[in-house]
């Protein structure tokens, strides 16, 4: 079977200046596949061209076997912003009755996503006084109404405390159980090790890619985050 995303020699250019470097990726069907870098990394610009809305200079993306951006991706791929994206004056239900309009999601996938993010007895709050981790749960729930296949979430537990987090990557692998593919974004790398593969961005260009058990036997490391300093001070020629 094809990969669920498949990158080849993308290259994005900003303001005249390249920021991502015929980038090589596959991300695999039914895993969580963890994007890590620090910020300036590329990770936003990387996402947006897997979901297409970001103009490239050059390379392919193609998603479960369509180019990116296409037609027919538009309900199998959901996609979600570090920017809020739901409306504050509404409330839950109402947030959730919108975006399911827009995706034609039926009212009962309204009440199943409420369940499924842990909203429950919320519905008639306003979006406005939710707190952080209820937003983002809230945000999230928009984008599972249609139910897709892939989904591409950046940074979505920023902010959060560690058990709000702890119960969102939780939810995350029970999405992928159930065949899901997820790309999520990181800044934080103790996060790295929830991922089932991990793709490390700096400056715009693949560090390295593979298992978190992987990565640290190929630096001989017993924790990620000597693992990924090993490797950055190797790209740079740091003895």
């Amino acid at each position: 079977m094809s990969a669920a995303i498949s990158v080849r020699g993308l290259r994005v250019e900003r303001g005249g200046r390249e920021v991502l470097h015929a980038i090589d990726l596959d991300v695999e069907h039914g895993r969580v596949t963890g994007l890590l870098g620090p910020s300036g990394s590329g990770k936003t610009t990387l996402m947006r061209a897997v979901v297409g809305v970001q103009l490239v200079a050059g390379g392919s993306v193609v998603v479960l076997e369509s180019n990116a951006g296409t037609p027919a991706l538009r309900q199998r791929v959901g996609y979600q912003t570090q920017d809020p994206s739901v409306y504050g004056d509404l409330t839950v239900d109402e947030n959730l009755q919108y975006f399911a309009t827009v995706l034609g999601a039926s009212r009962p996938r309204v009440t199943e996503v409420v369940g499924l993010v842990g909203l429950d007895g919320l519905e008639r709050q306003l979006a406005g006084s939710l707190s952080g981790g209820e937003h983002a749960r809230l945000s999230l729930a928009t984008v599972l109404l249609n139910e897709p296949d892939v989904l591409v979430l950046d940074e979505p537990t920023v902010g959060l405390d560690p058990m709000l987090r702890r119960d969102l990557w939780g939810f995350f692998h029970e999405l992928a159980t159930g065949g899901t593919t997820l790309l999520v974004s990181s800044h934080v790398m103790d996060e790295a090790d929830r991922c089932d593969d991990l793709v490390l961005l700096q400056e715009g260009r693949v560090l390295v890619s593979g298992t978190p058990e992987g990565l640290k036997r190929e630096t001989g490391t017993v924790d990620l985050d000597a693992a990924f300093l090993s490797l950055i001070d190797a790209a740079d020629g740091t003895p």
